[in-house]
């Protein structure tokens, strides 16, 4: 085993676990800064959704982002869809409304579950084969220190110390870049349980208040067209009223 063979091998160990590292302190930074929003983004939609005088005023709030108000924007386009029926005939529509609202929005929170889970895979697999990558280097670097002394015939403190001094290094960077990348792991593990937690609960608020409401949203721009259908039959009743008045008063006028 060549000194040259060794010293790459320890060397790619070493830059492994440095790359390694820095992919676990960006995802950790990602990640965090992703918690931060949905938190931000999470309260905000919540409040204003329970501020709403009732469920209709609630589907029309705009400027909203996050987990929970793409799950209710889901909920309202699905209760929009089945209003009054729907159309088509196919088996996604099989469904009654509740069923179908139950369906999509258990849909929306597999996604938003799917994007909360991103990138710990890799922080779980960093944290998991780190510190073996860094004693494969420890091993390696010791095994060519044995061969230096097998080739030199001396033990001595000189010949020994450098190779195992850097092979133990190996070690020491494996471990620092697994424990950063488990603490990550777990926090963010327990951290989407919170935000999963949240959403299911609104999820289910959201069906009982669509079930109080008969599973019924009116749609933007509804009312105007039924103020304007009002306005016209009562403008034509004040019409035919003043007719009639006036054709009275002429044929009293000819009597």
């Amino acid at each position: 085993m060549s000194d040259i063979a060794t010293n790459v091998i320890v060397d790619g160990t070493l830059n492994t676990l440095i790359a390694a590292s820095v992919v676990t302190w960006g995802l950790i930074l990602i990640k965090g800064v992703q918690h931060i929003r949905i938190s931000y983004h999470n309260r905000r939609y919540n409040k204003e959704f329970w501020s709403a005088p009732n469920i209709q005023a609630a589907a029309h709030l705009e400027n909203q982002d996050g987990p929970a108000a793409r799950v209710a924007g889901i909920g309202f386009s699905t209760l929009i869809e089945t209003d009054g029926g729907a159309s088509t005939h196919d088996l996604e529509h099989t469904w009654d409304r509740q069923e179908l609202l139950d369906r999509r929005l258990r849909q929306q929170m597999q996604k938003e579950r799917g994007s909360l889970e991103s990138g710990l895979a890799v922080l779980a697999t960093i944290g998991s084969i780190s510190p073996f990558v860094g004693l494969f280097g420890t091993v390696w670097g010791i095994m060519g220190a044995l061969t230096n002394i097998s080739k030199t015939g001396s033990a001595s403190l000189e010949v020994v110390a450098g190779p195992i001094g850097e092979a133990l290094i190996a070690t020491a960077v494996g471990i620092a870049v697994a424990v950063p990348a488990v603490v990550g792991y777990n926090f963010f593990i327990r951290r989407n349980k919170v935000v999963w937690a949240f959403l299911d609960d609104f999820a289910i608020d959201f069906v009982h208040l669509a079930l109080k409401s008969s599973f019924i949203i009116e749609r933007t721009g509804s009312k105007p067209a039924a103020s304007a259908r009002l306005t016209d039959v009562s403008g034509g009743k004040k019409s035919n009223i003043k007719d009639t008045h006036e054709d009275l008063i002429a044929k009293e006028a000819h009597a």
